[in-house]
Order: structure tokens, then C-alpha cells, then sequence
């Protein structure tokens, strides 16, 4: 019997499905926390997947 394995999921190759990060600007705001910005692959536009029809 032949065992059915699935297809390797579609995931960026330029992120590996890592998308989005949140980067720390340094310091602290008035009320304490950290200021961070979020920055989304260039290429699935924080998806973590390639888009349909686009080549890799």
C-alpha cells in the first residue's frame, strides 16, 4: 500500500513564510512601552505565501 503524502505547501521564498516582524526603534515613549513599526516582506506583501500567478 502506497502512502498518499501531501504537496510541500506554498510558502515565500524570500520571507520562508515569516512575513511580518516587528522591529524595535529604541527607547521608550512617555507611558513606557516600546516603540516598534511593523515591517511586511516586499514580496507576499505579508501574506506568507507567493501570490497566484507570480513566477519564483
Amino acid at each position: 500500500m502506497t502512502d498518499r503524502t501531501r504537496p510541500a505547501a506554498r510558502i515565500c521564498p524570500d520571507c520562508d513564510g515569516f512575513a511580518t516582524a516587528a522591529i524595535t526603534l529604541g527607547g521608550r515613549n512617555r507611558h513606557g512601552h516600546l516603540r516598534t513599526t511593523t515591517v511586511s516582506c516586499r514580496a507576499c506583501h505579508g501574506t506568507g505565501s507567493p501570490k497566484r500567478g507570480r513566477r519564483w
